[in-house]
């Protein structure tokens, strides 16, 4: 009887590579920052990055984004390590992702497919599957070209004239027909919301919101004393989570949303407008900021840009960093420079510590300083819910 043969079963890693374009007076830390970014979203999708491309220009080139040198590059080394597809830092144009395809010969994608990707995977409630959905045909539409590149190698001539052209606009209708079915089911899905919604406006909401992995899940779990899902992987919480929470005699509903981040594509933005009314409806919102992070300013900046978009930006706002207990003091941009050591008390006491007021210094992990925050919590709800329900015997 021969030897028997085993199969390796295991799912096995995508290998990746990166490529990003360093536009005219950007930093370097800015192009490692962006570059790092889309690693742990390639991580996050399950894949793994094994070298990164980057390529200074004015502008994108129209044709193959990096130009065909770089591209020859990147087709050469692709071919060499056996790579399974190409990451793009930005968001791709039809004919640039035809192109590339043509000469990389692997799959190919952009930032905003990847976001699409992990978005996919992560949704769990029929309105986050449907918003995913029809996100990911707004975004197919315009490249339905690439899908038909099979008919490009039949001749021309008598008899040969427009099969390709007939099946895309085939698929077209369809994928608009679709669309049009999607918009509906998410109007009444909106409905649904709103009504349960309706239902839940005799008590003060607060809404927490930041940029993607900052600790909004961990927050969440630990005042409502919930299992909200949290893990160190970018979009962990895609699905609005509503919980009621009582501090001390004040009950209020928390919500946890879905984590914004810098370059989200456009129609991803609108198809989840809907999942984010919690944030446009809330009376008070949490900002949850991650002070680890080395870039956490520009972050800081890309959540309020989002909360400007959906007309959220001036509502009462409590700015909590969370992660203290992994800040590290920020380093000097050049080595020559003396190293300015930046201590939390220091970082307190700056212009970050005394402009967004009311704000707090928090790690969510280790439990410290929570006691502070839940009392700053407890007094602003407090004063709203005496406001609103001036005769509530609850809070006497």
């Amino acid at each position: 009887m021969g030897k028997q043969k085993y199969y390796d079963t295991a799912l096995k890693q995508e290998r990746a590579v990166l490529v990003g374009v360093i536009r005219p007076g950007e930093k370097p830390e800015e192009t490692r920052e962006y570059l790092d970014e889309l690693a742990f979203l390639v991580d996050t999708a399950g894949g793994v990055v094994v070298h990164e491309f980057t390529q200074k220009m004015l502008k994108p080139d129209r044709a193959t984004f990096v130009g065909t040198g770089k591209l020859e590059e990147i087709a050469a080394y692709v071919k060499s390590e056996e790579i399974d597809m190409v990451v793009f830092d930005d968001e791709l144009s039809p004919s640039q992702l035809k192109n590339i395809e043509r000469e990389l010969q692997v799959k190919v994608l952009d930032r905003s497919n990847l976001i699409l990707d992990i978005f996919a995977g992560r949704a769990q409630t029929a309105q986050a599957k449907t918003q995913v959905e029809l996100a990911q045909l707004q975004y197919l539409l315009p490249r339905l070209t690439r899908l038909w590149t099979h008919l490009e190698r039949q001749k021309g001539g008598i008899g040969m004239r427009g099969p390709g052209e007939t099946q895309i606009e085939s698929d077209r209708r369809m994928i608009l027909e679709k669309i049009a079915l999607l918009k509906s089911r998410l109007k009444l899905i909106d409905k649904q919301n709103e009504t349960q919604r309706k239902n839940r406006t005799e008590l003060i909401r607060v809404a927490l919101v930041g940029y993607t992995n900052v600790g909004k899940s961990t927050i969440m779990n630990m005042l409502s004393k919930s299992e909200v899902f949290a893990e160190n992987k970018l979009f962990a919480t895609l699905d609005t989570t509503v919980r009621k929470v009582v501090i001390e005699n004040v009950p209020f509903l928390l919500s946890d949303t879905v984590g914004f981040i810098r370059k989200l594509p456009h129609h991803l933005v609108e198809c989840f407008k809907s999942t984010l009314d919690e944030v446009r409806e809330a009376d008070i919102l949490i900002h949850v900021v991650d002070v680890s992070h080395p870039n956490f300013e520009d972050q800081i900046n890309v959540v309020n840009e989002t909360l400007k978009d959906l007309g959220a930006r001036d509502k009462e706002t409590i700015m909590v960093f969370n992660k203290i207990d992994a800040y590290v003091s920020p380093q000097p941009d050049h080595e020559d420079e003396e190293p300015q050591v930046l201590t939390l008390e220091d970082f307190k006491k700056s212009w970050m510590g005394a402009e967004n007021t009311p704000s707090l210094f928090i790690s969510a992990l280790h439990k410290e300083n929570l006691e502070e925050f839940r009392q700053l919590l407890y007094d602003k709800v407090r004063v709203l819910h005496t406001e609103r329900y001036p005769y509530d015997k609850l809070l006497y």
